[in-house]
């Protein structure tokens, strides 16, 4: 399983949100270098955000959630583009689920398991 994981639930419909693009980028010598992408399932989900064989080193890292156009696919305006979710990590090699709960007008994000 991939050490960062993440689960983006659409809180307005009750469900998965689908066909959202992301990205993990980790902070290093004063600038964002990207690590991968993907784009959630019918699940919410991105089932291979990073390789199992990858351990992160201690350090800031961040997922770049882009919302727009996931909301334009439904015909909804969406007050938020994207929402980007700023982390550290130990460099233990230990699961981090990011999970974001989203809406138009507002999003939320906590430590997952």
């Amino acid at each position: 399983m991939s050490q960062i994981t993440t689960h983006v639930l659409d809180t307005a419909i009750g469900k998965p949100a689908a066909g959202i693009d992301l990205t993990l980028s980790q902070f290093i010598d004063n600038e964002w270098k990207l690590l991968s992408g993907g784009t959630t399932n019918s699940d919410g989900r991105v089932g291979n955000l990073l390789s199992d064989n990858i351990t992160l080193e201690a350090g800031r890292y961040k997922v770049l959630f882009v919302t727009e156009q996931y909301f334009l696919n439904q015909n909804i305006k969406a007050f938020y583009p994207y929402a980007e979710v700023v982390f550290d990590i130990e460099g233990d090699g230990q699961h981090y689920h990011i999970p974001l709960l989203l809406s138009p007008f507002g999003y939320s994000t906590y430590r997952g398991s």
